[in-house]
């Protein structure tokens, strides 16, 4: 029931992070301040999927709200994706069951906006210990859709990608009970 900002919301982010990654062909520099944003706004999107999850009042604006906790969520997208290549060094494999573990570092930060961005990885591989094949199996469900969402030229992927961010958070909510 709350298609309309769903969709309009992840339009705002594919423009902007589209934007960005289409300068950095320009500057090198927008390479930084891709990474300097990609954090915060990884952050948003865990906050404004939870709030759709939840049932409670989603709207455009907490998108940004990760950058009200910027330090803690730059930190821990630089530090899954240190920890992630460097697991990709020995093999793809562990690279991939690392990235499952940390995969709910930032909803674990959307809900505690206390905790350092290291604890919430912690914390993470902590809560997707016995979870991880479910996750991933989880995410294999989509790829069908996804092949579809090709087929309207990318169109479908404005349904999809929120669906997807709201089938994880819903994901998260029922590991973090048990």
């Amino acid at each position: 029931g709350k298609w309309e900002v769903a969709v309009g919301t992840f339009f705002v982010y594919f423009l902007i992070i589209g934007s960005v990654q289409a300068a950095t062909e320009y500057s090198p520099l927008m390479g930084l301040f891709t990474i300097i944003i990609s954090g915060p706004l990884t952050l948003g999107v865990a906050i404004f999927s939870l709030n759709i999850s939840r049932d409670r009042n989603p709207h455009l604006e907490q998108l940004f709200d990760g950058f009200k906790n910027f330090g803690t969520s730059i930190g821990a997208y630089l530090l899954i994706v240190l920890f992630v290549l460097l697991w990709c060094l020995l093999l793809i494999i562990p690279g991939i069951i690392a990235a499952l573990s940390y995969s709910m570092t930032f909803y674990i930060i959307a809900d505690d906006d206390s905790i350092g961005a290291m604890d919430a990885i912690e914390k993470s591989k902590t809560m997707m210990d016995g979870y991880k094949w479910k996750y991933f199996c989880l995410n294999l469900r989509f790829i069908g859709w996804a092949l579809l969402c090709l087929l309207t030229l990318g169109i479908g992927f404005l349904w999809l990608i929120p669906y997807i961010q709201v089938s994880l958070a819903k994901f998260y909510d029922d590991i973090k009970k048990n």
